[in-house]
Parts: C-alpha cells; sequence; structure tokens
C-alpha cells in the first residue's frame, strides 16, 4: 500500500500537480471519450436520490416491525443513535469531499486516503455492493406488485415479469438524462412520506397523547434490550444509501456546498423520520402491545393494522400499492449509483474501458447503464428459472450482502478521512476531520463485525447460506489487492494516477 501525500492538496486542475506528488500525466491512455453531464444535480435532486433508495416506506411497513420486535421498546432511540453515527461520519465525509470529486466515491475516497492498493479493492467491493442491491431490490418490486396485483383485483401474475419491466424501466431511465430520475424519485418520496404521515396523524388524532411513550427514549430501556445488537443490525441498513451524495459530485451544481448540504439533510431527515414513525407506530397499540404484535406471525402487517385501523382500509390499501413505487425508486436509485461506479472503474482501466462510455446526448453513463440493466435481467431470469422466493431468497439475500459490503466500505472511508487530512486540517476543526471521523469508524467496524455475527437476521437463514452469501466480500477485497498490486509493478505511472480523474480534470 503506497502511503498518502502529507498534505492535503487542492482540487486538482490540468495544471497543478496530482496528488500523489507526480507531474500530472493526464488520464489513463485508451480512456473513454466525453464525461458525464455537468451541473445537473442540485441539492434536493441529491436528496431525492438518497433518501429514495434508502426507501422510507419500505423500511416503516417492511423492515421496522422486525426491528421492534427484537429491539423492544428502545427500538425508535436506536433509530436517533444511528442518525447519529451517520452524522458524525457525514463531517468527515463531506470535508473530503471538497477535495475528492470522483463517481468512484468512496473507491476514491479511500485510495486518497488509506493508499492506492486499498482503494481499488474498495472500488471492487464498492461495484458488487451496488449492483447486487439493485436487481434485489428488483425483485422485491415484483413481489410486493404481485401481491398487490392480486389482492386488489385478484389477478394473479407471476413475480417475474413485473421485476423484468422494473430492471427495463429503471435502465431506460438511468440512460436518460439525470435529472429526470430525480424527478421521478421526487414524485415517489412525497408519495411514500405523505402516506405515512397520514397514519400518523391518523393514530395521534384517536390516542393522542396515550401514543407519545417517552420511555422509548430512555437509554437504559435501549441498553436492556437483548436483542439490541440485532435491531443495530436492521436499523442501520435502513440508512443505506446516504453515502450516493458523493457518487453525484461530478454531476452536481456547486458540488462543494451541493454534497454536503445534501448529505446532512438526507441523514437528519431520515433519522427523525424513522424514529418518530416507529415511536407513534409503537403507541398505536400501546408499546407493550405492539412490541408483542411484531413478535407474532402477524407482526410483518403491523404498519398495516395501525393504517387500518387508525385511518381506514383505504389507507392500508395505498400503502400497498406505494410498497410498490417505493421499491421501483429504490431500484432506480442503486441502479443510477452501481452505473457510476462501473464507469468510475471502467473509466481508470479497472474494469473493461468501454463501460467508461458516455452519451453524447443526454451525459449519461451508458454503457455502465446497459450492464447493470444487463446483469439486473440475469439475476431476475436466473431466479425465475430455478424457481427462488423474490423475497425471501432474491431480496433478502442479495441484499444483505450489499448492504454489509456498503457498511465496510462505509468504515474504511471514515478511517481514511483521518488520514487524509492528517498533516494539514486545511483550517476546518480537528473535531470534524479527525475525532468524528474515528468515532465513526469505531462505530460502524463494530457495526459491521455485528452485521457478520448476525448474519441471520438479514438472510433469515443459517449454515452453508449464509457462508455462500459471506464469502464473495473477502473475495473481491483480495482480488482488488491483487489487480492493485500488479499495476503498481507493471506500470508504475498508471497506479500513480488511479483516482486523479476528477470532475476538474474531466
Amino acid at each position: 500500500m503506497t502511503q498518502p501525500s502529507t498534505a492535503v492538496p487542492p482540487p486538482a486542475s490540468p495544471s497543478s500537480p496530482s496528488s500523489s506528488g507526480l507531474p500530472d500525466a493526464g488520464p489513463p491512455s485508451g480512456g473513454p471519450a466525453g464525461s458525464l453531464a455537468k451541473g445537473q444535480i442540485g441539492t434536493f435532486d441529491l436528496v431525492f436520490f438518497v433518501v429514495a433508495a434508502a426507501a422510507p416506506l419500505t423500511v416503516l411497513a417492511g423492515v421496522a416491525p422486525f426491528a421492534i420486535g427484537i429491539g423492544g421498546p428502545g427500538t425508535p432511540l436506536g433509530y436517533l443513535v444511528s442518525g447519529a453515527l451517520l452524522v458524525l461520519f457525514a463531517a468527515g465525509f463531506t470535508a473530503m469531499s471538497r477535495y475528492v470529486r470522483n463517481a468512484g466515491a468512496f473507491y476514491a475516497y479511500v485510495a486518497r486516503g488509506l493508499g492506492r492498493t486499498l482503494g481499488v479493492a474498495t472500488a471492487y467491493l464498492a461495484t458488487l455492493s451496488y449492483n447486487l442491491v439493485a436487481p434485489g431490490v428488483a425483485a422485491g418490486f415484483g413481489y410486493f406488485a404481485s401481491t398487490t396485483l392480486s389482492d386488489l383485483t385478484g389477478a394473479e401474475l407471476p413475480w417475474w415479469p413485473l421485476s423484468t419491466l422494473c430492471v427495463l424501466g429503471t435502465g431506460v431511465l438511468g440512460w436518460l438524462r439525470v435529472t429526470l430520475s430525480a424527478k421521478v424519485l421526487g414524485v415517489a418520496l412525497v408519495l411514500e412520506v405523505l402516506v405515512l404521515l397520514v397514519m400518523d396523524v391518523g393514530v395521534l388524532a384517536d390516542r393522542g397523547t396515550a401514543a407519545l411513550d417517552l420511555t422509548s427514549f430512555d437509554p437504559s430501556v435501549l441498553a436492556s434490550s437483548g436483542g439490541m445488537a440485532g435491531m443495530f443490525v436492521l436499523v442501520i441498513g435502513a440508512f443505506t444509501g446516504f453515502e450516493a451524495t458523493a457518487i453525484y459530485a461530478e454531476e452536481a451544481r456547486d458540488p462543494e456546498r451541493t454534497v454536503p448540504r445534501a448529505t446532512f439533510v438526507a441523514i437528519g431527515f431520515l433519522a427523525l423520520f424513522y424514529a418518530v414513525g416507529v415511536w407513534i407506530l409503537m403507541g398505536s397499540f400501546g408499546t407493550d402491545e405492539s412490541v408483542s404484535m411484531a413478535r407474532s406471525s402477524d407482526g410483518p402487517q403491523l404498519t398495516f393494522h395501525a393504517a387500518d385501523r387508525f385511518v381506514g382500509p383505504w389507507l392500508a390499501d395505498s400503502m400497498h400499492v406505494l410498497i410498490v413505487v417505493s421499491a421501483f425508486a429504490a431500484t432506480l436509485a442503486f441502479h443510477n449509483a452501481a452505473a457510476r461506479y462501473l464507469y468510475a472503474l471502467g473509466r481508470e482501466g479497472l474494469l473493461p474501458r468501454r463501460l467508461g462510455r458516455v452519451s453524447p446526448r443526454q451525459g449519461s453513463p451508458v454503457t455502465a447503464v446497459v450492464a447493470q440493466t444487463a446483469f439486473g435481467l440475469v439475476i431476475v431470469g436466473g431466479g425465475a428459472l430455478i424457481g427462488a422466493d423474490p423475497y425471501s431468497e432474491i431480496f433478502l439475500w442479495t441484499n444483505s450482502t450489499g448492504v454489509l459490503g456498503i457498511m465496510i466500505m462505509q468504515a474504511l472511508a471514515a478511517l481514511a478521512v483521518c488520514f487524509f487530512f492528517r498533516r494539514d486540517r486545511c483550517g476546518m476543526s480537528v473535531w470534524r476531520v479527525a475525532v468524528a471521523p474515528l468515532i465513526a469508524f469505531v462505530g460502524l467496524a463494530v457495526l459491521s463485525v455485528l452485521a457478520t455475527l448476525h448474519f441471520d437476521l438479514l438472510t433469515g437463514r443459517t449454515g452453508a447460506v449464509n457462508a455462500a452469501l459471506l464469502v464473495p466480500l473477502p473475495v473481491v477485497l483480495v482480488a482488488g489487492i491483487v489487480v492493485a498490486l500488479r499495476i503498481r509493478r507493471t506500470d508504475p505511472g498508471r497506479y500513480a494516477r488511479l483516482t486523479e480523474v476528477d470532475v476538474e480534470r474531466d
């Protein structure tokens, strides 16, 4: 692993030295013509990408009941604690975003802070993680769409044609200008939030302050829960996708301001929305009764039962429809993120260079979009052929591996911030560039270990299945290290230029 430079460089320009300390040799030979469309994405566009990827309705209707059943009365506080940890991560993450604007995001962050060898390993891990999550959520879309269609109309349609339409639809939107994706995600997000707020208002109108049990925010209640570790595994996954703000830095308007604002707004919104939503959900039937219901065989229906009882069947039906919309929005957000990692690695020559090609008309990573779409079709088609369950197998298994991979990358990125600013804080406080990211690293590392130890909570399986789902993570990390070391040995100049293709350089 090479050591990063001893001082933090300013954002690179064509006439300035690279951050590696070597003369600028320009982009790798044979690189793709064109670059991602600049200045397309504003702060709220980024927020839509991030929050839509987190899929708040899917979290509160599909995941929160499981978290409540494991974590007990203190679960709402668990969402706030997780949000606070990610705010600490974001403090350093956004400080570094002033100097690293690369569609490879975590790849570039880790390479600049911890060395290019570990950076390349992180790049491969990121590519695997995001490309697994996108088709997994598409399978979830097919499951939700099929069951909702059956419940509302009686029509029986297999899940896989619906998932195929989802993959193709997100592929088309990914190929078009990124601003269109932002508009689609914005509409989906507003609808998701609105339906959940209607439920909250209905509960409060019926139960009043009886629905607001303050003991849920008592740290001792959370600490006394025997399932606290397992609960945090589920809760931290609810924020997955917030780091996508950095992925779009090359396409953002005024990224020095846009990326930090969007990151903090997204984390803050998700933490408060989740915590308050789960708190009121638990208060709808009374905290103890809600925990008992969440632990029963009917637990997954807890949110729908609350909507039906305190507002009406129409709201529960609306939630069933909008959870399909939520799954599509999440698929689109992760598709875009996965395609940009493929693009960034293709541009660097770490994957076939044609992946780094950009549509001259749309400004989108067209070849990467096609590749990610094709991969999604393979996952959906393969699952259909072997008769896999779209939710309990394809969705849960691909997302369990992908989310754990993203958590590991977050931990590495937090540590990278500490090393990046170790000699020169560039006028920023020691809290922002050293203390906060170090705390975040420790917290995320602990959560990654807990997620590995409690992987059965994510997959619903044990033994060989979990081992098979965990193995790809160390395999791609080792593969990345091997590739990086080979490049360093055979082409030192190219190795020195890795991650140097930033927005200013395109």
